[in-house]
């Protein structure tokens, strides 16, 4: 079946799926400006209500989207506790929404609450230079990075690794990507986990797998994946920009991206292994796309190792390419000591699942949390914040679209009571790819971004329509709610000055 066949297939079966399904906007509840609650007796199989973080702007651009019946079908995971969440970042994705959290209490994982980019996220570097003194070099220093940093759908590195480094990678993430050269101990310190989650098991991850995603270290990829230049614009909060090491007008770096190949066809391969066991476990669910199974089971436990191992290849990835980086910064901007001089503020993973301890009902249980297109966001004097950050809290990183801003917020404690520690990941998508380049027809995005003073470079400038501000929910928006509703708050605004797209 064609891709457009495919795609038309899909969208009958959403207009059927709508047809029968209720109008979750006749029984949605508003708790308060942010928050609402989807009733638990909304769909027969929900085991707890859906909550969902948005004000009303944001609620509007949900009307139109399945994304708040996918908060439903989550809902029916056996063992799920709390609610099904969705930040205010929430859009229609694959069996979770993208912007979902789902706690289980160590019953089952699902892939889908994952997601096919294990571990996509995002790394903020910081540099010692300041908006004046790149703005003569920005095109140089673009055209070095779009050499350094291979971009695109498939592009590969100049050279691979050998087996030997390929299962180091797997199972030692950024630490031995500092190992092969790309970077120095001192990163680790504020990489999410370390830069390496436990549990990694690289005799799960496949041959195709390793195959597809091996030769891509120190790769960009495609879609909304990007590398930008940016300038610190505004500063909210003194203490925590100091903390972070922020300063007004200072350039910094921006890394999106995730595990590459490898990490879809882990999650590509783990899916039809769960459907296929979910009957052998009396596991039935509303939608095949949540399709999963008893963490301990065989299927759970060979999962997890995989999943780990993907996330550990993914911090990798972003390692490597913050060796290019540095290395670009060092050739056309004179930076004596990039390694030093160039540190890591922090680098957080959107799409994963880990067992982490909450007080459910009273008790301290260890769960299962998913989060699909969304991060941790931890408050001052929790344990696993990093000891540089924690008298202030985990930085929260915040991306919005290319032509306007981001944001680096801060976690805080309603986070750790409400949503398992978890906020936004992003802006979140208002149009589909294709309903943007339908929009955009005959629009010159690049021409439109200089024209606003940012430069860009694209493998594919026909695509750029599908990542403009069109595509998008204002990020401001969103950050809006997150610090209304106490999950976290605003540090520092960034704006773009050169952005690379696949």
């Amino acid at each position: 079946m064609s891709k457009k066949n495919k795609e038309q297939t899909r969208e009958q079966g959403e207009v059927k799926q709508k047809a029968e399904q209720r109008d979750w906007r006749e029984v949605l509840r508003r708790i308060d400006d942010v928050r609402w609650e989807l009733p638990q007796d909304f769909m027969p199989g929900m085991l707890v209500p859906g909550l969902i973080f948005a004000d009303d702007e944001l609620m509007e651009t949900m009307a139109s989207d399945q994304a708040v019946q996918q908060v439903a079908n989550v809902a029916t995971l056996p063992g799920i506790v709390g609610h099904s969440i969705a930040m205010p970042d929430i859009h229609w994705g694959y069996g979770f929404p993208i912007g979902g959290v789902a706690a289980t209490r160590v019953s089952v994982i699902s892939p889908g609450g994952v997601g096919f980019d294990i571990n996509c996220g995002v790394r903020l570097l910081r540099t010692p230079l300041y908006k004046e003194d790149v703005t003569g070099k920005l095109k140089n220093l673009l055209d070095q990075l779009f050499r350094d940093v291979p971009a695109g759908a498939g592009k590969g590195a100049e050279k691979g690794v050998d087996k030997d480094d390929q299962d180091g990678i797997l199972l030692e993430g950024a630490a031995h990507a500092v190992r092969l050269g790309y970077g120095t101990e001192a990163d680790l310190e504020t990489i999410e986990s370390g830069g390496a989650v436990p549990g990694a098991d690289p005799a799960n991850v496949s041959a195709y797998a390793r195959k597809r995603g091996m030769g891509q270290l120190g790769t960009l990829g495609s879609g909304n994946h990007f590398l930008e230049i940016q300038f610190v614009s505004d500063i909210r909060d003194e203490r925590a920009a100091q903390a972070f090491g922020l300063e007004l007008n200072q350039v910094v770096v921006f890394i999106h991206c995730g595990s590459r190949g490898l990490g879809h066809q882990v999650c590509q391969d783990y899916l039809g292994k769960m459907q296929s066991a979910m009957e052998r476990y009396g596991i039935d669910v509303p939608d095949k796309q949540l399709a999963c199974a008893p963490v301990l089971s065989d299927e759970g436990r060979e999962y997890m190792g995989a999943m780990n191992a993907a996330a550990n290849y993914a911090f990798a990835n972003r390692q490597a390419i913050t060796a290019a980086v540095r290395g670009a910064f060092k050739k056309v901007m004179g930076v004596k000591h990039p390694d030093r001089d160039m540190q890591v503020v922090y680098d957080v993973a959107h799409n994963i699942a880990k067992f982490e301890r909450y007080n459910i009902e009273g008790k301290e249980v260890e769960l299962c949390v998913h989060r699909k297109g969304a991060t941790r966001a931890f408050p001052a004097g929790h344990p696993d914040v990093t000891p540089r950050y924690r008298e202030v809290g985990q930085p929260v990183l915040v991306p919005g679209d290319m032509a306007r801003y981001s944001f680096v917020c801060v976690g805080q404690g309603k986070a750790l009571e409400e949503t398992f520690g978890s906020t936004c990941h992003g802006a979140g998508r208002v149009l589909s790819r294709n309903a943007a380049k339908r929009e955009l027809e005959g629009v010159n995005i690049e021409k439109r971004l200089n024209a606003s003073g940012i430069q860009i470079r694209a493998q594919n400038k026909s695509a750029l329509a599908e990542e403009s501000s069109e595509a998008y929910k204002d990020v401001k928006n969103v950050v809006g709610v997150l610090e209304t509703a106490g999950i976290a708050n605003v540090v520092a605004e960034l704006h773009p000055l050169g952005v690379i797209k696949g």
